[in-house]
């Protein structure tokens, strides 16, 4: 399943990018993927992710570890400001071919 993480940064993407990077087996173990991760041209605070779980249960384990959690928000997420999308199954990907 695809979901569409919008959320706004206080320390802009190079924090939580090394974040990331140093988190990529737990990511792994959580189900999930990213397709895309980048702030908006204009505006390092504003951060969009397309990110792929395997299921709403691994949406669920990533949402709910405390210890990510707060790595996220020390690399500078505000995390009140987080808005996860579940997008549709009917999409287009890696065109053209």
């Amino acid at each position: 399943m695809l979901v569409k993480l919008e959320q706004d940064l206080a320390r802009g993407f190079a924090p939580w990018r090394e974040m990331v990077l140093n988190n990529q087996d737990r990511l792994k173990q959580h189900g999930m993927r990213m397709v895309f991760a980048g702030t908006a041209a204009n505006d390092d605070s504003k951060l969009t992710v397309i990110i792929e779980f395997d299921g709403p249960e691994a949406m669920a384990a990533f949402r709910d570890d405390a210890d990510l959690s707060k790595q996220r928000a020390d690399a500078g997420a505000l995390l009140e400001t987080t808005v996860m999308t579940p997008m549709t199954a009917d999409s287009l990907q890696n065109l053209p071919e």
